[in-house]
C-alpha cells in the first residue's frame, strides 16, 4: 500500500463516525427552479443540500442538528397558536417556520423518510390554519398588523411562515406551499403600503421587524413572476426611508455604521440586510449591494468578536466595545445564524474568499458554542467568557440555532465559471465529498483528511470519462502558504484568497495531495481585551475550562506563560475525537509555567463549568493584590452565573449568587489556610443590574462575620455602616467598584470572613441575588 492509500484509508476510518452519520439516505432532490431570472446572476452557485457530505468535527455538528433537535422537537406547540388564536406569545408564530425552514434544509441533505414525514405534517397543519383572506398568524382579528400593543410582531411571523413554506416548495415541489405563500404574501399587499397602512407600524425596532419580510417576498417573486411582488419589495424598501423610518439604505450608504443604523437592533437589521441581497440579485440596482457591504465591513472592522459573531444585549455598540463576559449578553444566537446568512448571500453574490473565511470563524466557533454538543439545547447568549446556559424552552434562540447549523453544507462547496469552464471551488477543510454535474456528466471530489489532527488532505477527483474543469481551494490566513502536489501539467496560482488550478481535463481517479498548516497562534488582545491573550489552532479558537483543569485556578486567575524552550500549544492525542489541546499557563499565585488542557470553544463549558477565551496575555502582570486574603478559597451562598472572582484584585471580575429564584439571604465569603490578623474589611460591589444585584439595605446593612477557627462557625462582628439606603427595588445610585468598609475595633486573628445580607429583587420580584467584585481584609 502507498503512503498516500494509507494516509486515505487512515482519514477515512478516522471520519467514519460523523461523516455515516450525515450520510444521505435517498438521492438528493432536485430544487424547483425559479422562474425569473437573476438580474444580478449569482457568482458562486451554491452546492445543494443533499450533493454535500462533510465529516470531523462540522459533520458530527450537522449530524447531531438534524438527529437530536429536528428530529425531536415537538412541535405541536409550535403549531397550537395558529390552530387556537391568540397565541401564548407575541412571536410564537416564528417558530413553526423557522423548523420547516431549518428542517427542510436537514431533510434534503440527509434524505431521512422520517424527517421528511415530519415536514409534511407540519406543512400541511399550517396551510390547514390559514384563513380564506390569507392570513397565517396567530393574533385575534382585533390585534393583527399592529392594531394593538404587542401585535407588532405579526408581519415577523408571517415572514418566517414564508421562508419556512418557500423553503419545503423549493426542494419539494409542493404547489400547496406555494399557493399559501401567495395567499399570505397578497394579504399583506392589500394591507400595507402607498395610500395604506405603513408596514412600520406594524413592527417592532424602527419598523425593520416588520420590512424584514422582504427576503421571502422577493424570493417568492422569482419563483412566481407575479411583479406584485416585486413592487411590494420595492415599497419595503421605500418605507425605510419614512420620516418615522429606519432609514437602512440611507445609513449605511452614508455613515456606513450598523451601530448608527435605525437603533441598533441586531438580528433585525441583518434580517432586512439579507432581504436586500435577494433584492439586489432579483434588480441588479448596485445601491442595495453596496449598502450590504458597507454594513458587513463595519462589523467585521468594528463590531465582530474573535469567534465570529456580534451584539451585545441585542444591538450593534460603539466601536470595538466588546465585552466578554455573561452580563454583557454577548452575541444573540440569532444574531449569530443571521451573519451566516449575510456570508452566505454575499458569497454567493461575488465568490470572494473573505465571505468563506467569516462563515468559518462563525461555524467552527460562535454558532457550535452557542449549540449544545449533544445537540439538543442552545444558548440565547454566549459569552467568551463565564458559563454556558444552555436552554430548552421555546424561544427564538432555540429555533434560529438549528437553522444556522442547516446552513453548513451548502456552503462546503460551490460551482463557478471559470473563462467559460465550470470550476469547482472546496470552501471547507471538512468537506467529505461533493457532487455536481459538468457537461453532462456527473463528477465527485472527494476528500479523505484527518482535519484538526493534520494539516493534510488528499482529494480524488471521481469521473467516469475524462472531464474539463477549474478547481480552487480556500486559503484562510490561518493555514499559510497551502500547496498541493498533483499532475505536473497543471498551472496553479494563489489569487484572491483560492489556490487555483485553471481549466484542465482530469482523469478518473486523479489525486491532489494538500498540506497545510496547522499551528496555534496567539492573537494579542486590544482595546477592552488590552493586556490578554487568546489561543487559536486552525480556525477554532480555544478556551481555558476550569473543569478540565483540577487544581489550577479560575481563569480571572490564569495567564499565558512566557513561550520561551517549551511549544506554545501541543494537541493532546485522546481516545475521543474532541479536540484537545496542552497549553503552558502561569497562575496569579505562581510565575512557574504549568500544563492546561485547552478546548475549543464551542466545546468549553458543555457540563456548566466556567471557562475564559481572553486569558492574560505572557508577561502581563496580575492586578496588585495586597489583600490578605489575596488569591484565597472562595465561596457563596449560590456559584451564580457569572464567573469571576473576588480575591483575584480585579473588580471588574465581579461574581452573582443569581440562580432565578427567591433567595432568603446572600453572602460571599474568603478563606485563608492559615489564621491571618484582620483590622478592616472592605467589600467591592459588583455589577448592578435591572433585577437585582445588590443587598436591600431596609431589612438591615449588609453583615461583616468572621471564622475564628479553621472548621468554626460564623459570628458577627459589625455591619457595613457606609452602605447606601437601598431597599428591594431601588439600589440607591450604586455603582460597580463601590467600596465600603468596617474597622474593627482591634485586629482580631480569623481564618475567613464573610458579608451576608438580603439580596434584592430590582424589577422581577420573583427572584433576588446579589454581586461582588472583591471582598478584601486588611491588618490596618
Amino acid at each position: 500500500m502507498s503512503v498516500m492509500n494509507a494516509f486515505r484509508l487512515a482519514s477515512l476510518l478516522a471520519a467514519a463516525g460523523s461523516t455515516l452519520l450525515a450520510m444521505n439516505l435517498t438521492a438528493a432532490p432536485e430544487p424547483v427552479p425559479y422562474r425569473v431570472a437573476a438580474k444580478a446572476p449569482d457568482v458562486a452557485t451554491l452546492a445543494s443540500p443533499g450533493d454535500v457530505q462533510l465529516q470531523g468535527f462540522l459533520g458530527e455538528r450537522v449530524a447531531v442538528n438534524e438527529r437530536k433537535r429536528l428530529m425531536e422537537v415537538d412541535l405541536e406547540p409550535l403549531l397550537a397558536g395558529y390552530r387556537h388564536k391568540p397565541g401564548v406569545h407575541p412571536w410564537i408564530g416564528e417558530h413553526i417556520g423557522k423548523w420547516m425552514h431549518a428542517a427542510t434544509l436537514a431533510w434534503a441533505h440527509n434524505g431521512d423518510p422520517a424527517l421528511r414525514a415530519r415536514l409534511d405534517y407540519a406543512a400541511a397543519e399550517l396551510i390547514k390554519a390559514q384563513e380564506p383572506n390569507g392570513y397565517l398568524g396567530t393574533y385575534t382579528p382585533d390585534k393583527r398588523f399592529g392594531l394593538y400593543p404587542g401585535a407588532d410582531w405579526d408581519v415577523w411571523s408571517h415572514k418566517y411562515c414564508l421562508i419556512g413554506l418557500l423553503t419545503y416548495y423549493q426542494f419539494t415541489g409542493n404547489t400547496a406551499a406555494l399557493d399559501a405563500c401567495r395567499k399570505a404574501a397578497d394579504l399583506l399587499i392589500a394591507t400595507f403600503g402607498p395610500g395604506k397602512k405603513s408596514i412600520l407600524a406594524a413592527g417592532t425596532h424602527v419598523g425593520m421587524a416588520a420590512t424584514s419580510v422582504l427576503e421571502p417576498i422577493v424570493i417568492l417573486y422569482r419563483f412566481t413572476g407575479d411583479s406584485r411582488y416585486l413592487d411590494f419589495a420595492h415599497y419595503l424598501v421605500q418605507s425605510w426611508a419614512e420620516p418615522n423610518g429606519p432609514h437602512i439604505l440611507q445609513t449605511l450608504l452614508t455613515a456606513k455604521s450598523v451601530q448608527k443604523t435605525a437603533n441598533g437592533k441586531a438580528y433585525e437589521m441583518l434580517s432586512n440586510l439579507v432581504g436586500l441581497c435577494e433584492l439586489y440579485r432579483a434588480t441588479g440596482e448596485k445601491d442595495y449591494l453596496q449598502a450590504v457591504q458597507n454594513a458587513w465591513q463595519d462589523v467585521v472592522a468594528n463590531r465582530l468578536y474573535l469567534t465570529g459573531s456580534a451584539s451585545q444585549g441585542e444591538h450593534f455598540h460603539g466601536d470595538h466595545e466588546l465585552p466578554n463576559g455573561d452580563s454583557a449578553h454577548v452575541a444573540e444566537t440569532c444574531v449569530t445564524t443571521t451573519w451566516i446568512q449575510l456570508n452566505e448571500q454575499l458569497l454567493r453574490l461575488t465568490g470572494e474568499a473573505r465571505f468563506g473565511n467569516e462563515l468559518e470563524r462563525t461555524f467552527y466557533n460562535h454558532l457550535a458554542a452557542a449549540q449544545n454538543p449533544a445537540g439538543s439545547d442552545w444558548c440565547y447568549f454566549t459569552p467568551l467568557e463565564g458559563r454556558k446556559n444552555y436552554l430548552k424552552d421555546i424561544n427564538c434562540c432555540h429555533s434560529s440555532g438549528p437553522r444556522g447549523i442547516a446552513l453548513i453544507p451548502p456552503a462546503a462547496a460551490f460551482t463557478y465559471q471559470d473563462n467559460g469552464a465550470v470550476g469547482i471551488a472546496v470552501n471547507s477543510f471538512e468537506l467529505a465529498s461533493f457532487t455536481t454535474t459538468i457537461a453532462g456528466q456527473p463528477v465527485q471530489i472527494k476528500v479523505a483528511t484527518q482535519f484538526p489532527r493534520s494539516g493534510r488532505a488528499i482529494v480524488t477527483v471521481e469521473t467516469a470519462k475524462p472531464v474539463r474543469f477549474a478547481l480552487k481551494f480556500r486559503v484562510p490566513a490561518w493555514a499559510g502558504t497551502l500547496s498541493a502536489r498533483l499532475n505536473s501539467s497543471a498551472v496553479v496560482s494563489l489569487r484572491d484568497g483560492w489556490y487555483e488550478i485553471t481549466p484542465r481535463e482530469w482523469q478518473p481517479g486523479e489525486e491532489i495531495e494538500l498540506t497545510y498548516t496547522l499551528a496555534p497562534r496567539l492573537v494579542t488582545g486590544k482595546y477592552g481585551n488590552k493586556g490578554k491573550a487568546a489561543l487559536e489552532w486552525g480556525p477554532l479558537v480555544l478556551a481555558y475550562d476550569q473543569n478540565r483543569n483540577p487544581g489550577l485556578p479560575a481563569p480571572s486567575l490564569v495567564g499565558f506563560a512566557e513561550p520561551e524552550d517549551h511549544p506554545l500549544c501541543q494537541r493532546i492525542t485522546s481516545p475521543d475525537s474532541a479536540p484537545k489541546f496542552a497549553v503552558e499557563v502561569v497562575t496569579a499565585k505562581s510565575s512557574a509555567p504549568q500544563r492546561a488542557v485547552f478546548v475549543p470553544f464551542a466545546d468549553a463549558g458543555a457540563d456548566g463549568g466556567r471557562y475564559a477565551v481572553w486569558l492574560r496575555a505572557p508577561g502581563a502582570a496580575f492586578p496588585k493584590n495586597e489583600s490578605l486574603f489575596a488569591f484565597a478559597a472562595e465561596s457563596r451562598n449560590d456559584p451564580g452565573n457569572v464567573a469571576g472572582s473576588i480575591t483575584d484584585g480585579d473588580p471588574g471580575t465581579y461574581v452573582v449568587t443569581f440562580n432565578g429564584r427567591s433567595q432568603r439571604e446572600a453572602w460571599f465569603a474568603v478563606q485563608a489556610d492559615q489564621a491571618v490578623r484582620v483590622g478592616r474589611v472592605v467589600f467591592t460591589h459588583g455589577e448592578v443590574f435591572h433585577d437585582g444585584g445588590w443587598f436591600d439595605a431596609s431589612a438591615g446593612k449588609p453583615r461583616v462575620q468572621i471564622k475564628r477557627t479553621k472548621d468554626g462557625g460564623w459570628e458577627d462582628v459589625g455591619e457595613l455602616g457606609d452602605y447606601p439606603a437601598t431597599t428591594a427595588t431601588a439600589n440607591a445610585g450604586l455603582k460597580p467598584g463601590d467600596k465600603f468598609a468596617l474597622t474593627l475595633a482591634a485586629p482580631v486573628e480569623v481564618f475567613g470572613v464573610r458579608v451576608i445580607g438580603k439580596p434584592a429583587s430590582g424589577d422581577n420580584p420573583a427572584q433576588a441575588f446579589a454581586s461582588c467584585g472583591e471582598l478584601e481584609a486588611f491588618e490596618k
